[in-house]
């Protein structure tokens, strides 16, 4: 699941894979490593449209004079299907990430049922666990500000466009 390029979308992380971003303990954009930090700061960035939802929408929707040069049912249209778009990408690659990291914390629990006394596993464990509670973590702020970019949308938008049922 590749994230498509756009002008909303940093530079330094297009063509990359969300899931690859979101997954790993270190991650490596650009040929460099970084540490896992970089998860909140990459799907920062993929939020860019989010957090610039008023001024998209200020743009899109032109004031009484420009009326009529501008369609703003076409501009809503276009804004609420890249927001979505964006949502679902990142909603997916996540959920995605806390399968794959629930799975191997359950792997390591198993082997740590075997082998009680070995502190590396353990370490390992406590690691993955950590990371899992960031992915939900993240989900949640991904709920959050998918509702709030709706809500502002839906305030400006609601006399040019009505998204359909599923958003």
């Amino acid at each position: 699941m590749c994230v498509r390029a756009s002008r909303h979308q940093p530079q330094g992380l297009r063509n990359l894979n969300i899931p690859d971003i979101v997954c790993t303990h270190r991650i490596r954009l650009d040929g460099t490593t970084t540490s896992r930090r970089i998860l909140q700061e990459a799907l920062k960035k993929y939020r860019t449209i989010d957090d610039k939802i008023v001024y998209q929408l200020n743009t899109a929707i032109p004031t009484n004079s420009f009326a009529d040069k501008v369609n703003a049912g076409t501009q809503c249209k276009s804004l609420h299907d890249e927001l979505s778009q964006g949502h679902v990408q990142r909603e997916n690659a996540i959920r995605k990430c806390i399968h794959q990291t629930s799975q191997q914390v359950a792997k390591l629990r198993e082997a740590r049922e075997t082998d009680q006394d070995n502190i590396q596993l353990l370490k390992q464990l406590r690691k993955e666990q950590t990371k899992l509670r960031l992915m939900q973590q993240e989900m949640n702020v991904e709920e959050v500000v998918r509702d709030r970019s709706l809500k502002i949308f839906q305030e400006r938008c609601r006399t040019f466009y009505k998204p359909p049922a599923s958003s």
